[in-house]
């Protein structure tokens, strides 16, 4: 979950709101209960520009994402970003870097009258009536994406133990898919 806004990428474009997918043959969104929602009213769910490269990735592919917010610390930011408070950083595991860099995704404008933001998690927003999209932008090379945008893209054996550092931390987060992650790795018997 997003608790602050995440900082602005490089050539971000206009504000818009958008769903990301794998299938290039949708032609309208109906509400419906997406099975790790909070509430069981049907939705149709989007995500603003601002926060479009945490789909940049295959759609189940487990990551951790994090960046500076108002109440993150200098050493916070020094261990986790570089030193730099304006980075933004995806990580997933290593096992996935091939069908990221294979994935061609969707990226679907959706008309923004009948959305509203979604009150906890910023750069989310949901809309009560089904939508057909404005516009569909096929994209690929998402490692060389991530590059143009300067969000660094990294990948970790496994992602339990930099999740549980960040979340642990004063930076901002989100975490998506960690269902589809690695096992947490066990302790050592030392």
């Amino acid at each position: 979950m997003i608790r602050a806004a995440a900082p602005p990428y490089r050539d971000e474009g206009p504000h818009a709101l958008w769903h990301v997918s794998e299938d290039r043959t949708i032609t309208r969104f109906a509400p419906h209960r997406a099975p790790t929602a909070v509430t069981d009213e049907p939705l149709v769910w989007a995500v603003d520009t601002r926060h479009l490269p945490l789909y940049w990735f295959p759609r189940d592919c487990p990551r951790c994402t994090f960046w500076a917010g108002p109440r993150t610390t200098a050493a916070d930011v020094e261990r986790f970003l570089e030193g730099r408070r304006e980075l933004r950083v995806h990580v997933i595991e290593e096992g996935w870097l091939a069908r990221v860099r294979e994935a061609h995704l969707y990226l679907y404008r959706l008309p923004a009258e009948s959305f509203t933001q979604d009150g906890e998690t910023l750069g989310y927003w949901m809309s009560r009536a089904t939508v057909e999209p404005l516009e569909v932008v096929e994209i690929d090379d998402l490692a060389g994406r991530h590059a143009a945008a300067g969000i660094v893209l990294r990948a970790e054996a496994n992602l339990w133990p930099l999740w549980d550092a960040v979340i642990g931390s004063t930076l901002e987060f989100s975490g998506i898919r960690l269902r589809n992650a690695l096992g947490r790795p066990q302790p050592s018997a030392t």
